[in-house]
């Protein structure tokens, strides 16, 4: 397993769509899972895609928690392996909560997405995935997958007024706090 270099905002492999992969069992494709995977452990980041190393490929890997009603109980993390992935809104309601990536480091938005959503694709063996998710499984899920369609978090933004340094991120939130306890 290799570490790679993450693609920063404004390269152009973060801006194109990315092409559907034939077969997930390919050597190729299997070790480009396991440098994401330590690529992601290392950045102690949350997902990541294909894109963001540089491959223009459909692939994601997430770390989001999965429901008992999945059938994992004692796990509350869970990896995601998603190939070739769709992502279909089960409902309208729409939930802004912050966002960092990546590929924007530095930096957090306030975000809208779908708060319950369903995905599949494929995973890393070919066998098929379909969940549903709500909450921060659903936001990572879109989140990964805007990647595959050249879309970084800020385009998804309504105000880029709500775009900070991470650096003041802990100011924002503290100053948020204390406006709910007076209230």
């Amino acid at each position: 397993m290799a570490i790679l270099k993450i693609a920063k905002m404004g390269h152009p492999v973060l801006r194109q769509p990315a092409e559907a992969v034939d077969d997930p069992t390919t050597p190729e494709i299997q070790a480009l899972l396991d440098d994401m995977l330590a690529t992601m452990i290392d950045a102690e980041g949350a997902g990541l895609a294909a894109p963001q190393v540089y491959v223009p490929k459909r692939v994601v890997i997430f770390v989001a928690p999965l429901s008992k009603d999945e059938g994992i109980e004692e796990q509350e993390d869970a990896l995601t392996t998603l190939i070739n992935p769709t992502i279909e809104p089960l409902s309208d309601e729409i939930e802004l909560d912050w966002e960092g990536c990546l590929s924007v480091p530095g930096l957090h938005g306030l975000v809208p997405r779908f708060n319950h959503i369903r995905y599949s694709g494929i995973d890393q063996n070919g066998a098929p995935i379909e969940r549903e998710a709500t909450g921060f499984h659903a936001r990572v899920t879109q989140h990964e997958c805007d990647h595959l369609d050249g879309i970084l978090y800020p385009q998804r933004m309504a105000n880029l007024a709500d775009l900070i340094f991470d650096s003041e991120y802990r100011h924002y939130i503290a100053a948020q706090k204390t406006e709910e306890e007076k209230a």
